[in-house]
């Protein structure tokens, strides 16, 4: 529900405990592995379920942020680096001024033609439990080698089991970014919209159509890691290039998923001029040049086809005047 803080000490306690002891993040996926019982966590199951993105006294302008991954074969390296830069994605989206009150929502796509868990969706999330949520994703590594996924069955979920005050309330879109390597099915299946979210259509909706109907509602970008299994397939990126045009980002280190969300978010929101203004804006907030570099690479045909903007956000940096809470909270 997203009615939570984010604290950056906490987060970086949490991290330094987890290698010290040797202990991974996904606490979930070791658990299944070792016991053998392959089942969704509770806590991330679709099924018959609304994810909200609500304001508060605390968050009186949340923005709504949904991150879908694809957890098959080459690709499961990205969840691990948006578990070890969540810290990096919040203090730059928050200390910088892209968005004052991100509220995160990390699901997984598999492929419902074979993988046993192939959708898990948490909930929009301020605090260390967006962190908890992707402690909670089985990365399970399947795929059924067709170069296809079910990402259809991720956009349905968003466009109509998702509520989001900052455009019902305030007519600002949400985003929305799913990150993967392979293509859509043509259009969503019904047994497995049944089967997995719950619900019962009449028809089948091409896929085309629900990202229409997401695009209502959310700002929609779809990030291909081009050095993964199939991420330099031509067709591959032409089919999604000819749902989301610009807004498929081609992105040549995986390791910059959070560098790109990051940079996306900043263009959106009107908070530098250009790109190369941005990528300054997060080296100086301690980013890797060379992650920041690919994200803006990635991003360039997307920024030639915006028109000149207006930063909208003000920055909420700490200062003499404005100190962050002593256990790191961000506000």
């Amino acid at each position: 529900m997203g009615y939570s803080n984010w604290s950056d000490a906490a987060y970086q306690s949490r991290q330094s405990y987890r290698q010290q002891t040797q202990q991974t993040a996904f606490t979930y996926d070791q658990q299944v592995r070792a016991t053998g019982v392959v089942q969704v966590h509770e806590q991330m199951n679709p099924l018959g379920k609304m994810r909200e993105s609500r304001d508060s006294d605390q968050h009186p302008d949340s923005v709504a942020i949904a991150v879908l991954f694809d957890v098959t074969g080459s690709m499961g390296a990205v969840p691990r680096v948006l578990q070890t830069k969540l810290g990096q994605l919040m203090r730059v989206l928050v200390q910088r001024g892209y968005v004052a009150h991100p509220q995160i929502l990390f699901g997984a796509i598999g492929d419902a033609n074979c993988d046993r868990i192939p959708l898990q969706i948490g909930q929009f999330e301020s605090g260390l439990e967006m962190d908890d949520d992707l402690g909670k994703i089985y990365l399970e590594g399947g795929g059924g080698g067709q170069v296809h996924e079910t990402y259809e069955l991720g956009l349905y979920f968003i466009a109509r089991h998702t509520a989001i005050d900052c455009f019902d309330r305030r007519g600002h879109k949400g985003y929305l970014f799913t990150i993967g390597d392979e293509k859509p099915y043509p259009a969503v299946r019904r047994s497995q919209v049944k089967q997995l979210i719950g619900d019962s259509l009449a028809l089948r909706i091409s896929t085309e159509a629900l990202v229409a109907e997401v695009q209502k509602r959310y700002e929609y970008f779809h990030i291909i890691p081009t050095n993964t299994s199939h991420g330099g397939s031509a067709e591959v990126q032409a089919r999604w290039r000819a749902l989301l045009g610009e807004r498929l980002l081609l992105l040549d280190d995986e390791a910059a998923v959070c560098e790109t969300i990051a940079l996306a978010i900043g263009l959106c929101e009107g908070t530098f001029d250009d790109l190369d203004t941005g990528a300054q804006d997060m080296q100086n907030a301690g980013y890797d040049p060379a992650a920041t570099a690919a994200a803006a690479n990635a991003l360039t045909p997307y920024a030639a086809t915006r028109p000149p903007t207006l930063a909208v956000v003000a920055g909420v940096l700490p200062t003499a005047h404005h100190r962050a809470p002593p256990d790191g909270r961000l506000f």
